[in-house]
């Protein structure tokens, strides 16, 4: 009886289009950029990493940023003694896969995630 529901169940997977060893992207994200701020126009793309794709101009380079510096990722802890270093207007969102960034260059913190991931979110 055992081995007829282990055959069942594989045979529903099978039939699912499930594939051995294929797993879902590391991440799977959307990126909008804006270069002038939020009142400028914005730059959307796609990207999934592990395997690399989507419409991100540069998905292996993109993915190897944010692999490396998922901690850029994370908001600046409250409290956090940052410069007042104004890095200029540029806003991007990192969100999908369960992310959520938002990242700025309004200070020395801030700044320096923008600086781990801009392989990610500089779209040109």
């Amino acid at each position: 009886m055992k081995i007829a529901l282990l055959l069942a169940a594989v045979a529903l997977v099978a039939g699912c289009g499930w594939e051995a060893g294929s797993q879902a992207p590391r991440y799977d994200v959307t990126i909008t950029y804006w270069p002038s701020g939020r009142g400028g126009d914005a730059r959307s793309a796609t990207l999934t990493c592990d395997p690399d794709g989507g419409s991100h101009p540069k998905p292996a380079e993109a993915c190897d940023a944010l692999l490396q510096h998922e901690d850029a990722l994370q908001p600046v802890a409250p409290g956090t003694a940052c410069t007042e270093i104004y890095g200029g207007p540029q806003l991007a969102t990192i969100s999908g896969s369960g992310v959520h960034a938002l990242l700025s260059r309004e200070n020395g913190c801030q700044i320096a995630r923008w600086e781990a991931l801009a392989p990610v979110v500089e779209l040109s």
